[in-house]
């Protein structure tokens, strides 16, 4: 295998970033934001989801582009720099997002800024994976990073949980009043995000540059993205592939938005016992990742991606059913096993089907696949919830992404794997 400390260093990233979307938009602010800036719950998971769904948006249109330009330009590193700075900064000032309605706009403004940011950065992280790892490895080397994802995302959570939140006297002296003590845990997060991402940018290799001027690539890029969907009907089998995944990732991305604010609503679940269920619930995603990771590169990606979601079907639905907090566990921790290898397989599958000369273009359009209906799960979601009156009826829509997204697979043609 190629470089080892490359390759560690490119897992460490996922370690570094998952700290984010896992304490950030799932668990922590996400309830944080409901409870205690919202006017009521209901109203808040509905604006949570717009927030959401136009940052979504954003990376749809702006991920295949900035993929081609990347592809002409060769570097991916400083387009990874730049989008990792951004989420980093915008992370922490969500510690000025106090406990009342008025710090909404605030709020939800700097969470989808440093949402696009996150998912842009997440297009040149992916595709340095084919430039990094052989093809007959890409299945384990994808479950690895996501492995590790999940344990830095526990790590980040149990700091924020012992140091902030669950204890009376917080680290550094940081107050309890106006919720200081949990806002304290975004300061966290940057701080994680941004020291354990450095192992990448110091170790692990870029590609050769052409040396062209910028306004060239730019051109180049654009001509290049414009000439694959004229000639789309020759990635006819990647095209379903991507459809297929913009469907049910949009059902996890709408989990992920969802999952701890459903919690704290239906359940009654303080953020305190949220985080408690969050780091339950990485260490059985990160124990799926890591084992489905070796099984992925003997059996092949796609029947990992189809097994996965029949999985989420069965217990996503167990967890709409359920009434008590013991129930809710035992159905969350039997998803959370099979979340890891959904996301890992998605991607090692990605890069087996991606032309090698089109690496970033292709992981941009599959950025854009999960995100260019992705405003659509949380929306309805929203939608649901505020006209039924109940996250139970909104929740049962991720369902129907997961049914959906699967029939599309079905079909698709898994590439030939290396012996």
């Amino acid at each position: 295998m190629n470089n080892r400390r490359a390759l560690m260093s490119w897992c460490l990233y996922d370690a570094a970033n998952s700290a984010f979307p896992t304490v950030v938009t799932t668990f922590v602010f996400g309830a944080y934001y409901t409870q205690a800036i919202a006017k009521t719950p209901e109203e808040g998971a509905a604006d949570w989801g717009l927030a959401v769904g136009l940052a979504a948006i954003a990376v749809a249109v702006a991920g295949p582009v900035l993929g081609a330009i990347a592809d002409q330009g060769g570097r991916q590193k400083p387009w990874l720099a730049g989008f990792t700075a951004l989420c980093v900064a915008a992370t922490a000032l969500l510690w000025f997002a106090t406990p009342e309605p008025g710090s909404s706009i605030w709020a939800l403004s700097f969470v989808a800024l440093a949402l696009f940011a996150f998912e842009l950065g997440m297009v040149f992280y992916n595709a340095m994976l084919p430039g990094l790892a052989p093809i007959a490895y890409l299945g384990r080397v994808s479950g690895w990073g996501w492995g590790c994802g999940y344990i830095g995302g526990l790590s980040c959570l149990a700091l924020g949980l012992v140091g902030f939140v669950q204890t009376d006297t917080p680290w550094f002296g940081i107050p309890t009043n106006e919720a200081m003590h949990i806002r304290a845990v975004m300061i966290l997060v940057a701080v994680w995000f941004a020291v354990l991402s450095l192992p990448l940018f110091l170790f692990t290799p870029d590609r050769p540059t052409p040396g062209r001027p910028f306004p060239v690539v730019v051109r180049a890029g654009l001509g290049q993205l414009i000439d694959t969907i004229r000639h789309a009907r020759q990635y006819s089998g990647l095209g379903r592939y991507l459809l297929a995944h913009m469907i049910y990732a949009d059902g996890l991305n709408t989990l992920f938005t969802f999952g701890g604010i459903y919690a704290a609503s239906e359940f009654g679940m303080k953020i305190t016992e949220v985080i408690q269920f969050a780091i339950a619930l990485n260490v059985t995603a990160g124990l799926g990742a890591l084992t489905f990771a070796w099984v992925d590169d003997r059996i092949g990606a796609k029947l990992i991606i189809v097994m996965s979601l029949m999985a989420l079907i069965i217990f996503g639905a167990g967890l709409l059913i359920v009434e008590t907090t013991f129930w809710f566990w035992v159905f969350g921790m039997g998803l959370g096993v099979f979340v890891g290898p959904t996301q890992a397989a998605s991607r090692s599958l990605m890069a087996r089907l991606a032309p090698p000369a089109m690496q970033t273009e292709m992981f941009g359009l599959y950025a854009m696949s999960g995100k260019a209906t992705a405003f659509v799960g949380p929306i309805l979601v929203g939608w649901v919830t505020a006209a039924s009156g109940s996250q139970r009826a909104g929740m049962a829509t991720i369902i129907v992404f997961f049914v959906v997204g699967l029939l599309l697979l079905l079909p698709v043609k898994a590439p030939v794997r290396d012996p």
